[in-house]
């Protein structure tokens, strides 16, 4: 009797192993082949304009399935990088288990730029898909890559440069204006001036050097800009509002004291007491004794043209209104930053 069951025990183990056997040749899986991209064709164009409705779908990139020899689920990842770049340092534009991917104008646009095209610059964009399989994304498979032409944007306000005596007629490291939005031609900002200084658009890769287009008094000095045959600007040292316009041709600048004024400060709202301009943080400041209440920003110790007292959605100042100071009371160090043309901040700090 025991030999017989010890044969049944053996043909019990035997047949175990061979089962567990044949489960693991079932669920072998190797790397066949990868996916290959189905549309857009190699070579399409893309044309992104900020002026349509954004959420509008751009590109659907479509692929057919890769084969790992089983059936198996699959993981996608799509991956973008500048043409010519092998991939060096590709963005990650999306992931899933199916074998499409849409993009929206917005969404497609930031994964252009965050690949490294430059915006309003038609470059090549290399596509590829990844397959990988489980949960630690084993056997990858890498498809064919293809080559697509975009044409991204940028949201940020346009800006031109302001080269000159006070910072070594650099346009590369330049103090900058804003204008008001794409498109615009009202470019502003705050700007040290000493001596001559010019207006320097940038290139189409957005970097500001001689050779690209300038702009310089037209010999009057009465605000109007010229392209050719153009002089310097000039000023006297100090702190001015600059205004260019390169479509009206028109420029100007305004020598600006600021202040701080307001309940919170030792003078109330009766004058102001000055900020001192630092031209290595390019910012104004000043240790001042603070007590709870209103306060703003106001230049040249006049109610007018430079008067900022409130915060817009971004958190940048605007001009109007009144900020608050709602801390202990105390010796503070202010200081207005005003170096970023249309974002301009402020913070009270505790001496």
């Amino acid at each position: 009797m025991k030999n017989i069951f010890k044969f049944l025990f053996l043909l019990t183990f035997v047949a175990f192993i061979s089962c567990d056997n044949e489960d693991q040749e079932l669920l072998t899986i190797s790397a066949v082949g990868s996916s290959q991209i189905t549309a857009p064709a190699t070579g399409a164009v893309y044309v992104l304009n900020p002026e349509e409705e954004l959420t509008n779908t751009i590109i659907t990139l479509t692929w057919n399935d890769a084969d790992y020899a089983v059936p198996t689920a699959v993981n996608y990842k799509v991956e973008f990088a500048k043409a010519g770049t092998s991939f060096a340092e590709p963005f990650l534009a999306g992931a899933t288990s199916n074998t499409f991917l849409s993009w929206n104008i917005t969404e497609f646009n930031g994964a252009a730029v965050s690949s490294g095209l430059t915006p309003f610059l038609e470059e090549g964009m290399d596509i590829r898909v990844t397959s990988t399989v489980g949960s630690l994304d084993s056997t990858p498979q890498v498809s064919e890559p293809i080559t697509v032409y975009v044409t991204a944007f940028t949201t940020d306000l346009p800006k031109i440069a302001v080269p000159g005596n006070h910072q070594g007629w650099d346009p590369a490291s330049a103090p900058l204006l804003a204008a008001s939005g794409f498109g615009q031609t009202d470019y502003v900002g705050y700007v040290w001036l000493d001596g001559g200084y010019k207006f320097v658009a940038p290139n189409e890769t957005g970097g500001f050097f001689w050779g690209n287009t300038d702009w310089g008094d037209d010999g009057t000095f009465t605000g109007k800009l010229v392209e050719s045959d153009e002089s310097d600007g000039t000023a006297t040292a100090g702190y001015y509002y600059v205004n260019a316009d390169t479509a009206e041709l028109t420029y100007s600048a305004t020598p600006v004291n600021w202040g701080i004024i307001g309940a919170a400060t030792p003078t109330g709202w009766d004058s102001d007491t000055d900020l001192v301009y630092d031209a290595a943080s390019k910012t104004l400041s000043v240790d001042i004794h603070l007590v709870p209440g209103p306060f703003k920003f106001r230049g040249n110790n006049e109610w007018g043209a430079f008067d900022i007292g409130t915060l817009d959605a971004d958190g940048f100042l605007q001009g109007g209104g009144d900020l608050t100071f709602d801390g202990s009371e105390g010796n503070y160090h202010v200081v207005l930053d005003l170096s970023n043309p249309r974002e301009y901040t402020y913070s009270v700090t505790a001496n």
